[in-house]
């Protein structure tokens, strides 16, 4: 008895620490953790705003085997080119939507979600430039050090409050120089592979212009690096062994198999993978996402309040209980969606709201079969061990029905169906948990062996 009490301080120790977690990555009380601030709740553009756009690729002209990964360039592109704007998360990700096109009849979808960007234009325009390709050479140490130099002299003044004009030297690149060899040269990046160790290169292919100017500055470079930039980035710097001719090269190094993937793709992204169509532009304002959070938390509130009270009122002591189990399995679902993490949206919160009536349902069938036990005489000790031994196979075949359902929505459906089956999903493995483990050793803890009338009260029903 001593060890399932000193189990039940421990997950109650638990949960509130939990709890805790929850309430400081929101408000940083005291800022005694200035760190934990890096789990705020990720929220959607239904309860955000922003901009939400839905692309068709068109992909017919590829080989079936290439779909996959030039979707997968496709979004590399998208997905920096955003990034370069400073939006707050956001989600860039490929739909493949066959079971809505009908068979045989695939589509790809590229959908974008801007949260806090409510200017649907300029979202389109993000979307719609083509990245920079470029083609930089290795300065000279003397070049490089009057840059340095420069830069750390404009960033005394800087700091020193003083106001004058600025050597144009500290807004150079102090690494490397811009060519004329731009993306707009390149045909095309293509994975090979060694055919002596068999490690992954990638090999360049220039159009006329490019090829001669490729030629020149290789001449000029041997045994310098040439540095590939992409967007403003460097995504590789290898070192020119030889003069270059014919429009061809190659880029070897220690790569990966998936990073050799990535930077054709990359490399490829001077021009969109796919030509793309804008199929829709939705955009949800502040305030109105700002609302529809509110009453969402309003709602998940109250019906939260509202279960604690009706297990309380109906079932007694056990309900007592079962609400603290229930708090605790708030607190980790709050806290798993901070480290996951997953973006909230209004399907998602429900989804939540209805696991959490989920994890009563199973609290409901626990219960029902302790006081079939009690009421065949057994002891309150035996009929909670009972109770719970009888339940376990309803509960797992519900709840087994449930994580198949979210599996399979989450695979086909849409990112706001996925959103809905994600939290559910969730829910109902943690419920589960929080059900058959936290209620039953909170039960266990008080010791109750006895069958009396008071025990009887304690542990039956609102009007029995």
């Amino acid at each position: 008895m001593t060890k399932m009490r000193l189990w039940a301080v421990f997950l109650l120790l638990v949960g509130i620490g939990i709890g805790y977690f929850d309430y400081a990555t929101e408000t940083s009380p005291f800022n005694k953790f200035p760190k934990i601030e890096n789990f705020p709740v990720r929220l959607g553009l239904d309860l955000q705003g922003g901009t939400h756009l839905v692309y068709k690729a068109d992909t017919s002209a590829l080989p079936a085997g290439d779909v996959s990964d030039s979707m997968a360039a496709l979004r590399d592109v998208i997905e920096r080119r955003v990034n370069m704007f400073g939006v707050a998360e956001p989600v860039v990700q490929v739909e493949e939507s066959s079971f809505l096109a009908g068979a045989g009849a695939g589509e790809e979808r590229l959908i974008v979600e801007l949260p806090g960007l409510t200017d649907t234009d300029q979202a389109i325009r993000m979307i719609g430039q083509t990245p920079v390709l470029e083609f930089k050479t290795e300065r000279a140490s003397a070049e490089r050090d009057q840059i340095l130099a420069a830069i750390k002299k404009a960033q005394e003044a800087q700091a020193s409050g003083v106001v004058g004009a600025i050597d144009p030297l500290a807004f150079e690149d102090p690494d490397f120089i811009r060519t004329a060899l731009t993306g707009r040269y390149l045909e095309k990046a293509i994975l090979e592979f060694d055919p002596n160790i068999g490690s992954p290169q990638i090999s360049l292919a220039f159009n006329d212009a490019g090829a001669e100017l490729f030629g020149q500055i290789t001449k000029e470079n041997v045994g310098k690096r040439i540095a590939i930039y992409l967007d403003g980035a460097v995504i590789s710097a290898p070192v020119v062994r030889e003069e270059i001719t014919g429009g061809k090269a190659q880029i070897t190094g220690d790569f990966k198999i998936d990073e050799a993937k990535q930077l054709v793709g990359r490399l490829n992204a001077g021009a969109l993978p796919v030509p793309i169509t804008m199929l829709s532009a939705q955009t949800i304002g502040a305030s109105l996402g700002e609302e529809a959070y509110q009453k969402v938390t309003h709602a998940g509130i109250i019906g939260f309040v509202v279960v604690i009270l009706f297990l309380i009122l109906w079932y007694r002591l056990p309900g007592i209980l079962a609400g603290l189990a229930l708090s605790v399995y708030v607190a980790i679902m709050l806290a798993l969606f901070k480290l996951i993490p997953v973006t909230l949206t209004s399907a998602g919160i429900a989804g939540f709201i209805l696991s959490i009536g989920m994890a009563v349902d199973a609290n409901i069938l626990i219960f029902e079969r302790m006081k079939e036990e009690l009421r065949k005489g057994r002891t309150a000790y035996d009929a909670v061990e009972e109770g719970f031994a009888r339940a376990w196979f309803s509960i797992r075949d519900s709840n087994l029905s449930s994580i198949i359902s979210s599996v399979i929505l989450f695979w086909f459906g849409t990112s706001m169906v996925q959103g809905f089956a994600l939290t559910l999903g969730i829910g109902v493995i943690v419920s589960m948990f929080t059900a058959l483990t936290v209620t039953r050793t909170f039960l266990l803890a008080l010791g109750v062996a006895g069958s009396g009338r008071g025990v009887k009260f304690l542990f039956g029903s609102g009007i029995k």
